[in-house]
C-alpha cells in the first residue's frame, strides 16, 4: 500500500502540455488589434492586421509566405510576339514594382526560399535573378505600358494613374496567395493532405503558370509530373531532376512570370505573463498549422491553461473529417481536435511524427 498522492493541477490540465481549452474567435482585422494589447485573444490569424503604429513591445509578428507576384503579357499585345521581347517587358516590370513596393521581394523564380524544396533549386533561382538584373531596360519604358493590376492589393503596386481595367492592357500584375493557389487541387481526408506533393515549392510553380506555357510544353511537363507522382525515378538524385525540368520548362516563356513574394505577418502577443511563448509556426501556412497549437505555452501557466485565438475568416465548409474543415476556420479548428500520426512538417514538404516514433530495429543475428 501506498499513501495518499496529490495531484498538483487539475485533471484536464495535466500530464497533456499544449493549451487543454482552445477557443477560436472569428474577428475582424480592426477589432483585432486592441483584442490583443487587451490580452482578449492570445494570437490573431490574418494578414490584413494593420497595426496603428509600430507594433509595441507585447505585440510580436511571424512572418511566413504570403503571395506570388505575377506578371502576365496580354497574348494580343505586340509585346507578346517574341518571348525575347517579352522576358524584358516582365523583368523592367518586375525592377519597377520591387523599387515601388518594399512589401514585394525581388524574386524572379516560382520557389521561394520560404519553401521547402528550395535549396534543390537555389542555383536556378540565382541565376535568373542575374538575368533579371542585366537585362535591359525596355523600350518603349514602363511608364508608357498598359498595365491590368488584379486585385486590391496588386493594384497599390504601381502608381494609380498607370493602371487600367480595359481589355487594351498590356501587362498584367497580379497576386496569387498560397491558398488559391492549393485549395483547387488539394484534398483534405482526415487530415491528410491529396495530393501529397501540395506543399512542395514546384509542384505549386506547376499550378501558378501551367496555364500560359504553349501544348508541346505542357505535354512534355505532365510526363515528367506523372513521372514524379508515380514514383518512376531511379533515385533521389533522379527525383531532383525531374522537379528541376518541370520548373526549367515553366519558367522558360516570359509571358506569365512569377518576378517576386510578398510575406504575410501574423501577430501574438507575448507579454508577461498574460501572454504566449514557445511559438512554432509554418514557413507556408503561418500560425494556421497544427504545430502552433501543439506548441505554444500560457506564460501564465506551466502547463497548459485557456488559449484564445483570433482567426479573419468565418466558417464556411462542412464539419466532419471526410473532406471537411477545407476553409481557413475549419483547418484551424481540425488542428486543435485531431490527433493524426503525422503533422506536415512546419518548415519543410516533409512529414513529422506526431503520435509515432521512428525505431530502427536491429537485423537479428
Amino acid at each position: 500500500m501506498t499513501a495518499a498522492v496529490r495531484g498538483g493541477h487539475e485533471l484536464p490540465v495535466y500530464p497533456s502540455y499544449y493549451p487543454h481549452e482552445i477557443e477560436v474567435w472569428t474577428v475582424a482585422p480592426d477589432a483585432a488589434e486592441r483584442l490583443l494589447q487587451q490580452s482578449k485573444i492570445h494570437a490573431y490569424l490574418g494578414n490584413d492586421l494593420h497595426l496603428s503604429g509600430s507594433a509595441p513591445d507585447l505585440i510580436t509578428a511571424v512572418e511566413s509566405l504570403g503571395s506570388l507576384v505575377i506578371v502576365r503579357i496580354n497574348p494580343q499585345s505586340s509585346y507578346a510576339k517574341e518571348n525575347t521581347t517579352a522576358c524584358a517587358v516582365a523583368h523592367a516590370v518586375a525592377r519597377k514594382l520591387s523599387s515601388n513596393n518594399p512589401d514585394v521581394i525581388l524574386h524572379p523564380y516560382p520557389i521561394t526560399p520560404l519553401h521547402g524544396d528550395y535549396l534543390y533549386h537555389v542555383d536556378l533561382a540565382e541565376a535568373a535573378k542575374r538575368r533579371l538584373l542585366s537585362d535591359t531596360p525596355v523600350e518603349p519604358t514602363t511608364g508608357n505600358l498598359k498595365v491590368k493590376a488584379a486585385g486590391a492589393a496588386a493594384e497599390r503596386l504601381l502608381h494609380a494613374e498607370k493602371a487600367t481595367q480595359e481589355s487594351d492592357w498590356d501587362v498584367e500584375i497580379k497576386e496569387t496567395s498560397l491558398a488559391e493557389l492549393t485549395d483547387s487541387a488539394m484534398t483534405v481526408i482526415n487530415g491528410w493532405l491529396v495530393p501529397p506533393v501540395a506543399r512542395s515549392g514546384w509542384y505549386q510553380a506547376y499550378l501558378a503558370l501551367r496555364d500560359a506555357i504553349d501544348v508541346g510544353t505542357r505535354e512534355s511537363v505532365e510526363v515528367d509530373l506523372q513521372r514524379i507522382q508515380s514514383g518512376d525515378f531511379n533515385d533521389p538524385v533522379d527525383h531532383i531532376n525531374l522537379e528541376r525540368a518541370v520548373v526549367t520548362a515553366l519558367v522558360n516563356d516570359c509571358r506569365q512570370v512569377v518576378v517576386g513574394y510578398t510575406l504575410k505577418r501574423e501577430y501574438f502577443n507575448s507579454e508577461f505573463s498574460a501572454g504566449i511563448e514557445n511559438i512554432a509556426f509554418d514557413s507556408l501556412t503561418g500560425l494556421n498549422a497544427a504545430i502552433f497549437l501543439r506548441t505554444v505555452k500560457l506564460k501564465d501557466f506551466p502547463w497548459n491553461g485557456w488559449l484564445r485565438v483570433g482567426i479573419d475568416a468565418r466558417p464556411a465548409s462542412a464539419w466532419n473529417p471526410i473532406t471537411g474543415f477545407s476553409d481557413k476556420f475549419g483547418r484551424l479548428l481540425w488542428s486543435a481536435v485531431a490527433d493524426p500520426a503525422l503533422l506536415p512538417s512546419p518548415y519543410d514538404q516533409a512529414w513529422m511524427a506526431n503520435r509515432i516514433t521512428e525505431v530502427q530495429t536491429s537485423p537479428s543475428r
